[in-house]
């Protein structure tokens, strides 16, 4: 058996640019690894199954089982996959993606060690776009459509997260978005690259998210949230990654309490 831990991840910053021919937008973020985890473990076992208690239907876990084995491992015996869920689904924090990459991971170790990180990392991509972030967990710039990854330096802060009891899906957001013109023509990444160097207090100055609007205009009751979390003290509030999570940016160790919501350290 192995046990992984499969930490959250916040968007500080997302701008998202054009369609590409695949589909897919270009993406530029900073993606904040948090204490916020699931607990993943996988054995072998008579057959493949991904047991997660209150999450029914596909999982990115058992589709990171089947594409390892696919092209990495063809001998990579039946795997079970348990995850103890901590992270909300569907919420814009990369629960689901986390916890394939720990599956990677696992199975990686169970083979024997086939691929290094990279081609982990170029495996996941095809399962998810922020799989290839997780497989490495920490505070990261990343571009492409999830593919780029580069490990960042981000000044320490507590941040308090407030979930929704539903979950968002990712499409309808990207497609509101497209209709709200709210993505961009192109994308600056060394500008992005250079903020994540800055204090905290320019970095919450110029925090933003091209995928809000659409979010908020799917769920008005998301700008209350974010004033709620602006009037307790943060130097600024956000949605993170599509949502519908918002998040709200203190100093250090200085968050209060707020109702419904969940304290989150970057150190």
């Amino acid at each position: 058996m192995i046990s992984e831990r499969a930490p959250a991840k916040v968007n500080l910053l997302l701008h998202v640019g054009p369609r590409r021919e695949d589909g897919l937008h270009e993406l530029c973020s900073l993606f904040a690894t948090i204490d916020l985890a699931d607990d993943v473990t996988v054995e072998e076992a008579a057959a493949d199954e991904v047991v997660c208690e209150g999450v029914a239907g596909p999982n990115l876990a058992l589709a990171a089982v089947e594409r390892f084995r696919a092209e990495a491992a063809p001998d990579l015996p039946p795997l079970r996959v348990a995850i103890e869920k901590r992270i909300p689904v569907a919420a814009g924090l990369g629960g689901g993606s986390a916890d394939a990459a720990a599956v990677l991971r696992a199975a990686n170790e169970l083979a024997g060690r086939p691929l290094d990180a990279d081609g982990l990392r170029a495996l996941g991509a095809g399962i998810g776009a922020d799989v290839p972030s997780q497989v490495e967990p920490r505070h990261a710039l990343v571009t492409g459509a999830g593919e780029g990854v580069e490990a960042v330096g981000l000044p320490p802060m507590t941040l308090l997260l407030v979930p929704d009891e539903h979950g968002l899906s990712t499409a309808d957001v990207y497609a509101r978005a497209d209709a709200l013109g709210t993505t961009r023509a192109e994308l600056d990444v060394e500008r992005v690259r250079e903020l994540a160097a800055r204090p905290l207090y320019e970095l919450t100055a110029v925090l933003e998210n091209d995928l809000e609007g659409a979010a908020v205009s799917l769920r008005p009751e998301l700008d209350g949230r974010m004033d709620v979390l602006r009037e307790a003290g943060a130097l600024t509030a956000r949605v993170t990654g599509s949502g519908p999570t918002v998040f709200g940016v203190f100093r250090s160790g200085e968050a209060p309490e707020v109702d419904g919501a969940i304290r989150a350290e970057i150190a």
